[in-house]
C-alpha cells in the first residue's frame, strides 16, 4: 500500500542561523512518523544572508528538501501562497522557521485529521502566552474589533501552523487575490478544523521580522480583506454629521431671529471646522485604502517570482 505524503511549507527571510535546527526537528519528527513520506518545501523570500546557501546543500543531501527562492522580498504571505501551488503531498503542513511552531506537534495534528475526521488541525495560544504586555494588548483589541465587524470568524491567538487535506488547499488556491490575509482565508473557506492550545516557545534563533508597524499594517489588511464595516462606518457618520448640520441651521435661524445676530462665538466656530475636517480626511482615507486594494488587483501582477529552485540546482 503506498505511503501517504506530508508536504511542509516552511517561508524564510533572513533565517541561516535557525534553518539547520529547524530541519533537524524535522528529520526527527519524519522518522517517528515513518509510516508517512515526506516533503519539505522551503520559500526563500528575497533573504539577504545566507538562507539560500543552505537550502541548496539542505536539498543536495536530501532529495525530500526543496526550495523556492524568489527574486525579492515578496512577504510572507506570497512564500505561503507559493508554498500551497507547488507542493505535492496529501496533507500540507504550513509552519514557520524558528520553532515557535513546534515540528512535533505534526504527530497530533495528523492524529486528529486522520482518526478524529476533522479537515484540518490547527494550533491557537488564546492566552497570547510569549508576547509582551503591549502586543498582548493590541492582539486582543484587533480580535475583539474584527470579530465584531466581519461576516468571517477568527480563532483569537489562531497561528499560521496548520496541517490541512489535500481539498481544502485546493480550494485556498482557487482564491486567487493579490492582497493576501491567509488567517481569514483559512477561516473563509471553511472545513471542519480542530483548534489545539498550546504556549509558543522562544524563538531557537534569530529575531523576529514582524515589528509593531508591520503587524499593524497586516491588521490592517485583514480587515479591509474581509470586512466593509470601515465603509459603512464612513456613510453612517457622515450622516449624523449631516443632520447635526441641519438642526445648527434650523438653531441659527431661530436663534438670529429671536435674540438678533451676535458676532461672538467664532473659536468654537474655527474648532468644529477643524473637527470635521478632520473627520471627513480619516473616512476619505478609509476609502482610499479600500480603492488601492482594487488598484493592486485589477493590475494583476504575480504574487511571487521565482529566480531559482532545487531542480535548477540540482541541473548544474
Amino acid at each position: 500500500m503506498k505511503k501517504e505524503k506530508i508536504s511542509i511549507i516552511v517561508p524564510c527571510y533572513n533565517e541561516e542561523e535557525s534553518l539547520p535546527i529547524v530541519y533537524k526537528e524535522l528529520n526527527k519528527v519524519s522518522k517517528e512518523m515513518s509510516y508517512i513520506n515526506f516533503e519539505y518545501l522551503f520559500i526563500d523570500d528575497g533573504s539577504k544572508d545566507k538562507t539560500l546557501n543552505i537550502l541548496r546543500k539542505l536539498a543536495k543531501k536530501d532529495k525530500r528538501v526543496r526550495y523556492i527562492s524568489f527574486s525579492r522580498n515578496f512577504g510572507k504571505e506570497s512564500g505561503m501562497y507559493a508554498g500551497l501551488e507547488n507542493v505535492t503531498g496529501d496533507y500540507v503542513a504550513i509552519m514557520d522557521a524558528d520553532n515557535q511552531d513546534p515540528p512535533n506537534m505534526l504527530k497530533i495534528m495528523y492524529f486528529s485529521i486522520k482518526e478524529e475526521g476533522y479537515d484540518c488541525a490547527a494550533l491557537c495560544s488564546p492566552n497570547y502566552f510569549g508576547y509582551n504586555k503591549i502586543r498582548k494588548f493590541f492582539t486582543k483589541v484587533w480580535y475583539n474589533i474584527f470579530g465584531k465587524i466581519s461576516s468571517t470568524y477568527q480563532v483569537p491567538g489562531a497561528r499560521d501552523f496548520r496541517l490541512m487535506k489535500r481539498k481544502m488547499v485546493n480550494s485556498i488556491i482557487k482564491m486567487q487575490e493579490y492582497n493576501r490575509y491567509s488567517k481569514g482565508i483559512f477561516s473563509f473557506v471553511g472545513f471542519k478544523t480542530k483548534w489545539i492550545d498550546y504556549n509558543i516557545p522562544n524563538r531557537i534563533a534569530g529575531t523576529s521580522k514582524f515589528n509593531f508597524w508591520k503587524l499593524f499594517k497586516y491588521g490592517i489588511e485583514g480587515i479591509i480583506a474581509f470586512s466593509t464595516a470601515p465603509l459603512v462606518m464612513s456613510a453612517i457618520v457622515g450622516l449624523i454629521f449631516c443632520l447635526i448640520a441641519f438642526a445648527a441651521i434650523i438653531l441659527i435661524i431661530t436663534k438670529t431671529l429671536i435674540y438678533g445676530d451676535p458676532v461672538n462665538g467664532w473659536p468654537s466656530l474655527v474648532c468644529i471646522i477643524i473637527f470635521v475636517s478632520g473627520v471627513q480626511l480619516f473616512f476619505l482615507g478609509v476609502i482610499g485604502m479600500y480603492i488601492s486594494r482594487l488598484y493592486l488587483e485589477v493590475k494583476q501582477r504575480p504574487k511571487y517570482i521565482i529566480s531559482e529552485t532545487e531542480k535548477d540546482d540540482r541541473n548544474d
